[in-house]
């Protein structure tokens, strides 16, 4: 079993996404043997998903969780970039990689990653192993770290709502698969609980990941114009890096973007944007990273689901953009909706 840590945790509140040494990408070329399959000494270590570091989004909050990790614990870290094309095996031989060499815990971030966690963490037993994104693998030595996004994107849907003119917003999915269903559910509700006349523009960009869905701004910003095209002055994505293309096309349009997961209002790479961002529907990957390797740091790994929502304060909206925390009338309709979902009053749908 790993150390137990003799640092004092005060919290676990997101690190700052610095600049941190990046471990080369690419798929490791050491396999595993039986006779090494303990638990090792060194610290946390990620593998990314489709979009890698940079993305704005999904993969920079996880890189945000690891590199907390890293500087409370003073412990190595390393984090790894996907490869075009690569197969369940490719991930597998990475995450095996990992944690031969003695990286403990070791995630997979994104659902992706079902098949390579669960026969990695097979041949790993005394490694804990992470997934984010996925509640479909059920070993004694791995957590599923998944959210309620669609309580936020309840939430988002009253901000859009709220502040359409043109009683037309959007929604831009980057893959048509179930997790980003539950995304344009709960904004659909959200936007139909609080203006029975607003109309939701959907749009899937791909219906695979392969086919770039949440890698392809370019396919984001046509979607998003194409929906500003017909009246639309809100839109959100749920699209990974594909979503800074929906905002590009907002900003350009003089209309609102939401955006996603990580708070892309504070993004430098969309400094230029974030007069356009209203806000964003969050979900704490850092904090559900960074926990993870606190538990096994403290010899009580996490394991099973693990599960972030309002309640936990593990989603929500984010509150950079001053005109949208300033508007009084806006924020009292989403805390009383908060309220409504956290008591079980609002249930809100997730397909």
């Amino acid at each position: 079993m790993r150390r137990v840590s003799r640092i004092a945790v005060a919290g676990a509140a997101t690190a700052s996404l610095a600049l941190a040494l990046s471990a080369c990408g690419g798929t490791s070329t050491e396999a595993s043997s039986s006779s090494d399959s303990k638990g090792g000494d060194k610290g946390l270590a990620i593998a990314y998903d489709v979009g890698g570091k940079g993305d704005q989004s999904f993969n920079d909050a996880a890189f945000a969780g690891l590199e907390q990790a890293k500087k409370e614990f003073g412990y190595q870290t390393q984090d790894i970039e996907p490869t075009e094309g690569e197969t369940d095996a490719d991930k597998e031989q990475r995450l095996v990689s990992l944690a031969k060499q003695g990286y403990n815990p070791v995630i997979g971030v994104g659902y992706a990653y079902a098949t390579a966690v669960k026969e990695a963490a097979e041949q790993y037993p005394d490694t804990t192993f992470g997934i984010v994104d996925d509640s479909t693998v059920q070993l004694k030595n791995v957590a599923d770290l998944v959210f309620s996004e669609e309580q936020a994107s309840y939430l988002a849907g009253v901000a859009a709502a709220k502040s359409t003119k043109t009683n037309v917003v959007g929604f831009v999915g980057g893959v048509d698969i179930p997790l980003i269903h539950k995304f344009q559910a709960g904004f659909e509700q959200g936007v139909k609980d609080t203006n029975s006349k607003a109309k939701v523009l959907t749009q899937y960009l791909t219906q695979t990941a392969e086919e770039g869905g949440f890698s392809s701004p370019d396919k984001g910003k046509s979607a998003a114009e194409g929906q500003i095209e017909k009246k639309a002055d809100v839109v959100y994505a749920a699209a990974g890096l594909s979503g800074q293309g929906v905002i590009e096309a907002a900003a350009a349009n003089k209309v609102w973007a939401i955006g996603v997961d990580s708070d892309q209002y504070k993004q430098e790479a969309l400094a230029k944007y974030k007069d356009s961002i209203l806000t964003s529907a969050m979900k704490d990957v850092a904090k559900a990273v960074y926990n993870l390797a606190k538990s096994v740091e403290d010899g009580k790994p996490e394991t099973g689901i693990v599960r972030g929502d309002l309640k936990s304060g593990e989603v929500g909206l984010a509150v950079s953009n001053p005109t949208f925390k300033d508007d009084t009338k806006l924020q009292e309709a989403l805390e009383t909706a908060k309220e409504k979902i956290i008591s079980g009053e609002i249930k809100v749908k997730t397909s």
